[in-house]
């Protein structure tokens, strides 16, 4: 079983230092900001904490579900679904193209909590699948991901969803300081606080624990007194409500929602924390390593754009960083074996 021991700070350095592509992309970044203009900007760095804040949220959900050498394939349909779910509830009672007329105007937060429960009880649904019937996380995920999609599809009847309440997109998509200066994005705060909650959860309490010793290893982890049921469900569950949450505020964020919202985060996800040192072979993961994953993750695209990339390339190249991350991986896993 391994855990994560000492302060934040502490494991951010230790996890920079331990994963050679984050400190090539930091070398890359720093080369682009001198020869590209603007790449040093408040404006990009604003882009850049907004676009990472939403993902990290649901690279954490996926995390737990590495950790115990499970995944999690349908993560973005399910950000998807809750971002359509919650553009459909806080549409204005004004808007002419409302999915639903006789739906009443929802209070943004009273969304949130009904969303919140929606994405519970679809991590319920994953986790109780896995734990009670067996059945591989890969295969289960991959069917509840088609089976969450139809559903989206059914309830947008593939239409995009617009109309929202200005004070939800306001709340979301402001930011502290001035447009053109020094500026921070109210996601960042709301990432940093949900970062802290799961850093605490993973090291400081039984569920943690609980956690590393199912990845580290399942069997062991029963013979010793571990509900290991009990414990996937709480996993999977909570990784249900990252999605939900990042789904609310996604939508919020892009001032529109769609069925194809959310679509490929959960490799964007299962890359930023694998980048991050969430081991694919279990039992080894940081939340503040998720959190350079997904920053290095989202530095690389930012990148590409800077050196004028074609957009079309950008899925191969980050397919290559994701194999190369994995391989890095195994090969340390090999290495203490």
């Amino acid at each position: 079983m391994t855990t994560t021991k000492g302060n934040p700070a502490g494991s951010l350095w230790k996890t920079t230092k331990e994963n050679p592509i984050v400190v090539l992309m930091v070398i890359v970044a720093i080369i682009v900001g001198i020869t590209k203009e603007n790449f040093f900007s408040w404006g990009n760095l604003g882009n850049l904490v907004s676009n990472t804040a939403v993902r990290f949220i649901i690279a954490l959900g996926v995390s737990g579900c590495l950790i115990t050498k499970g995944t999690d394939l349908s993560a973005g349909r399910q950000v998807g679904f809750a971002g359509c779910l919650a553009g459909i509830l806080v549409q204005r009672a004004n808007y002419t193209g409302r999915q639903f007329a006789n739906l009443p105007e929802f209070n943004m937060f009273v969304a949130l909590l009904i969303v919140v429960a929606i994405g519970c009880l679809i991590g319920l649904l994953n986790g109780a699948i896995i734990a009670f019937l067996k059945v591989p996380p890969f295969i289960t995920t991959l069917g509840t991901q088609t089976i969450v999609y139809g559903g989206c599809l059914v309830l947008t009847d593939a239409q995009p969803i617009g109309g929202f309440q200005e004070n939800y997109t306001k709340l979301i998509t402001g930011r502290i300081g001035s447009t053109e200066g020094f500026n921070l994005p109210y996601l960042l705060f709301v990432a940093l606080a949900i970062g802290l909650f799961f850093w605490f959860l993973y090291n400081k309490t039984r569920h943690g624990k609980y956690m590393y010793a199912i990845g580290g290893n399942e069997v062991a982890a029963e013979v010793s007194g571990v509900n290991t049921r009990a414990a996937l469900l709480r996993i999977y569950m909570t990784a249900g409500i990252m999605y939900a949450i990042g789904g609310w505020l996604l939508a919020a964020k892009s001032g529109g929602a769609s069925a194809s919202l959310g679509m490929g985060y959960e490799l964007e996800a299962i890359a930023g924390c694998t980048i991050g040192g969430v081991s694919t072979t279990g039992g080894i993961g940081r939340v503040t390593g998720v959190l350079v994953g997904v920053l290095v993750f989202e530095l690389l695209k930012i990148v590409l754009q800077f050196l004028g990339v074609n957009p079309y390339y950008n899925y191969i190249v980050q397919g290559i960083v994701i194999v190369v991350a994995v391989a890095l991986d195994l090969r340390k896993y090999l290495a203490k074996k």
